[in-house]
């Protein structure tokens, strides 16, 4: 598989842990391609003394004959910034990282590369050299004109996986979005995923209540008896699927490790359990895009740019998840 990176803020640690994702990855079986910085990766290589040898290409033709070698890194520049200056807020790294993931969406997009994995971009960086969409998933969604994109959160070492019925929306906004989507297309979306992606066969979902204790039978909310169960109970007959549960009890009682999906109905509800459960290991999978997306489940990390102390574990398994999602839909195809 060819994995192209998208090079994030190069003053965070995005350019540090694809250098040490390079060194981890088992030799001769994955080519790895960055879209972004030649300049900001060998500042990064030559200040953490980390072997790495890094080999600029011209164009997106040079990466078909582009052959798996260990501890090797090739990289199409796209922008090229004066100074690199780890930790700074800058336009000119907003600018670098936009560029690079639509450059590496692109060639996703036409067949040079079989997945994308993006490092943390940060988003006040992007919104000052310019752009409307801060965000990798908004900016992706555009870029393909997909308006459905699913929010995925997989954790490799236990198994976890959460997805988000809403994404990065206000409290407000929850109810009357879960009353409103088709949650019958989107578990259905989510099963089929699991069958393709994860070569799961038969997969087993949990669906959280959106109100404290999945509202008590209607004491508190009612979007439980009237929209969420009656989905659920619609889509028992063909998969399986079970809930709403109580959040808390659910994720308490260890409920989780009974099923091989758990739906959250917006961000925190699914996300702060998933990150006590799996703060390092964790990683992001955009469903609904056309080609095969991940990502680390972690920021640009300011704090620690060009320390040489930023842990690579979620973005060296969010590479490997995403060459083994897209050898799966190559399967699937044939």
């Amino acid at each position: 598989m060819r994995i192209v990176f998208s090079i994030g803020d190069i003053h965070g640690i995005g350019p540090e842990i694809i250098l040490k994702s390079v060194l981890a990855l088992p030799s001769g079986k994955d080519t790895c391609v960055v879209a972004g910085s030649f300049k900001a990766l060998e500042f990064y290589r030559d200040r953490l003394d980390l072997p790495v040898e890094l080999r600029q290409i011209g164009g997106a033709d040079a990466i078909a004959t582009i052959a798996p070698e260990p501890g090797v890194l090739h990289v199409l520049s796209v922008a090229e910034p004066d100074t690199v200056e780890p930790g700074t807020l800058s336009k000119t790294a907003g600018e670098i990282a936009m560029r690079s993931l639509e450059t590496a969406a692109t060639l996703c997009r036409d067949g040079v590369c079989d997945a994308l994995v993006t490092a943390p971009l940060h988003k006040e960086a992007i919104a000052l050299a310019g752009y409307r969409n801060t965000g990798h998933t908004d900016f992706l969604a555009d870029f393909f004109g997909v308006s459905s994109q699913i929010m995925l959160f997989v954790d490799p070492v236990s198994g976890l996986k959460v997805a988000l019925a809403t994404i990065h929306e206000a409290l407000a906004k929850v109810p009357e979005l879960v009353r409103s989507m088709d949650l019958d297309g989107f578990f259905t979306t989510l099963a089929g995923s699991m069958q393709r992606d994860f070569r799961l066969e038969s997969p087993k979902i949990a669906v959280l209540g959106l109100n404290p204790h999945a509202s008590d039978g209607g004491v508190m909310g009612n979007e439980e008896t009237t929209i969420i169960q009656p989905a659920i109970e619609r889509l028992a007959r063909s998969m399986q699927i079970e809930g709403p549960f109580p959040a808390d009890g659910f994720f308490g009682a260890k409920r989780y490790l009974d099923y091989d999906l758990i739906v959250a109905m917006y961000h925190d509800q699914g996300l702060l359990p998933f990150k006590v459960l799996a703060f390092d290991t964790g990683i992001n999978v955009t469903l609904g895009l056309p080609i095969v997306r991940t990502s680390p489940d972690h920021g640009t990390g300011f704090d620690k740019a060009g320390k040489g102390t930023a842990s690579e574990r979620s973005f060296l398994e969010a590479t490997r998840l995403a060459a083994t999602i897209a050898r799966n839909r190559t399967q699937t195809t044939e």
